[in-house]
């Protein structure tokens, strides 16, 4: 072997290795100590995070490929976080998953780890984890579920919840079918089957680089997921012996090649924040302005929920991944390498489409110009995104009268009896990192009951939150400063004019900047805001950065290498 980190656990004769040694001889072979490298499995399985529920299996197939390449495979269960249970959300708890896996990544006995993940913020976590530790590491997405169908119309998970469910606030749905299909969306093991975050995640831990080529997007209950977990396991060996580290694989190429794949395939805003606290962890420069920059520009091919019409098992059927990426081959940058140690384009070969209603040629693209656009503006001075491919064309361009929410209970109270026209815009604060805290994904702000009925699917709707992968609607999102930051969100009222220009990625409010700066935020928005007085939310609060840098927290910036120097005996 190259180096061997167990061996300063393991090796030699005194009481402390002995001691290492002795309580992990349960049923491991004699060898299992001799210099061979010991891998952890983080794996982030749970009955409590459903989409992850079958990476145990996942699991029994990385150690087989782990001991057939001559290591020694071991099972670290790790924080799991289930976007669709946990409260107040997810997002709360990123950054500890990270924390946790980080700290368990640097105390044990290992060289190396294969990161198991699925749901919208394992993967994530996970990356964030192995890139401040800097073992080698590489990730098996857990995949999509199958697609379900509801009276002979497939049915995605998430996108449909939202689109469903308005219909049944609008009358056109009754309420016993919207619950009879509640049985139908779920139809196999697998993360959500639309381009939400999950998906996105996935596919973009692929791009850059950090899976074996050609995994991601392959649907959770297909065989050829449990034989790549198994080519997966042998691979991780490879990497220990070469010395392959996330530093040497995800560089700022990388991060851009993932900018283009998430044009390419209208996957979700929540990747800005991941993306940018991944890199954060690096050291590597991006910045949410690169989204913009580099993304724009490139086309979106995948027709896909919520941007389009399919799901993911459509695009895995249509060439997957690898096919996407060749019609964009040419902005992709050739010198970033997989966890193969690789170029990316190479691994590409000549992946072709199987299916041009799934995945669109560069010369008919669903849309031209896809990416994030981020917005900048005296309401957001820091930035906001906005995904155009999820946006209504006709409101990219718009200026109308504000609504403001100063809570999402104040949302849920008023919205099913607001009398506003079309032109109005929604605006709820109060859901940035600090003011949830957490920022939860509840900006795809249900539209009012009274506009349903007169056919109304569309509004402007701005927010310091996220939104769902999954959603859709010309939403804005991510505005910094939050509210509860002292943004200029928090000063806007009911009837102040909101100008929204995408083109010219503008969003202002129509205010002079003294009357702006003299007023005062509202007393109601205040009195909202998270309080922790102790635990995770506490330190969460007061450490946590803004969402256009990441929403990392303050002290977890940067790497701290695998270097433990001290003994525990």
């Amino acid at each position: 072997m190259a180096w061997s980190r167990s061996g300063q656990w393991y090796a030699g004769s005194d009481r402390n290795a002995y001691i290492h040694r002795a309580w992990m001889r349960r049923g491991l072979p004699s060898g299992a100590f001799d210099g061979r490298p010991h891998i952890a499995i983080a794996n982030t399985a749970s009955d409590l995070t459903p989409c992850n529920m079958h990476l145990n299996e996942v699991a029994e197939h990385v150690k087989h490929g782990v001991w057939e390449a001559g290591g020694v495979p071991l099972n670290l269960p790790v924080v799991s976080l289930g976007e669709t249970n946990v409260r107040p959300t997810a997002m709360l708890w990123r950054n500890m998953a990270a924390m946790a896996i980080e700290e368990m990544l640097r105390a044990n006995p290992i060289d190396g780890v294969v990161l198991l993940g699925g749901c919208d913020k394992t993967i994530p976590a996970l990356l964030m984890a192995a890139s401040s530790v800097d073992l080698p590491a590489v990730v098996v997405p857990g995949g999509p579920m199958l697609t379900g169908t509801f009276r002979g119309v497939p049915l995605g998970c998430g996108t449909d919840v939202w689109r469903l469910s308005e219909e049944v606030r609008a009358g056109t749905l009754s309420e016993a079918d919207f619950l009879r299909s509640e049985s139908s969306m779920i139809r196999s093991k697998g993360h959500c089957n639309t381009m939400g975050t999950a998906s996105t995640m996935g596919l973009l831990a692929e791009v850059l680089g950090m899976t074996l080529p050609g995994l991601a997007g392959t649907p959770a209950p297909d065989s050829r997921l449990l034989e790549g977990a198994h080519e997966t396991g042998r691979l991780v060996v490879e990497m220990i012996a070469d010395g392959r580290r996330p530093s040497h694989v995800m560089t700022r190429g990388s991060f851009l090649n993932a900018i283009v794949a998430l044009a390419a395939l209208g996957g979700s805003t929540n990747a800005v924040v991941h993306l940018l606290a991944i890199a954060g962890r690096l050291g590597v420069e991006l910045t949410q302005d690169d989204f913009d920059r580099t993304g724009s520009g490139v086309p979106l091919l995948a027709d896909l929920q919520p941007a389009g019409r399919h799901l993911m098992d459509d695009l895995y059927r249509a060439g997957g991944l690898h096919a996407v990426l060749n019609e964009v081959r040419d902005l992709l940058d050739p010198a970033a390498i997989t966890v193969t140690g690789r170029p990316l384009v190479e691994a590409l070969g000549d992946a072709k489409v199987h299916d041009r209603e799934v995945i669109r040629s560069r010369r008919q693209p669903l849309q031209q110009d896809a990416g994030i656009a981020v917005l900048y503006g005296n309401l957001a001075p820091d930035g906001a995104v906005i995904k155009p491919a999820a946006a209504s064309p006709h409101l990219l361009q718009h200026r109308g009268p504000a609504v403001v929410f100063d809570s999402v209970e104040d949302l849920h109270a008023r919205i099913d009896d607001l009398d506003v026209t079309p032109d109005a815009v929604l605006v709820l604060r109060g859901c940035g990192p600090k003011g949830y805290p957490g920022m939860p994904e509840v900006s795809n702000l249900p539209l009012p009951p009274k506009l349903l009925a007169q056919g109304v699917r569309d509004m402007v709707r701005i927010c310091d939150g996220r939104m769902s992968g999954t959603a859709y609607g010309t939403v804005i999102l991510h505005v910094a400063p939050e509210a509860a930051a002292g943004g200029p969100l928090g000063l806007v009222r009911t009837g102040d004019m909101i100008i929204l220009d995408v083109e010219n990625r503008r969003l202002d409010i129509d205010l002079p900047a003294d009357e702006l700066a003299a007023r005062q935020p509202s007393p109601e928005m205040t009195r909202a805001f998270a309080r922790p007085e102790r635990g995770w939310q506490r330190l969460y609060v007061e450490t946590v950065q803004q969402a256009n840098t990441g929403a990392d927290l303050d002290f977890l910036i940067g790497s701290s290498g695998d270097a433990v120097p001290r003994e525990s005996h």
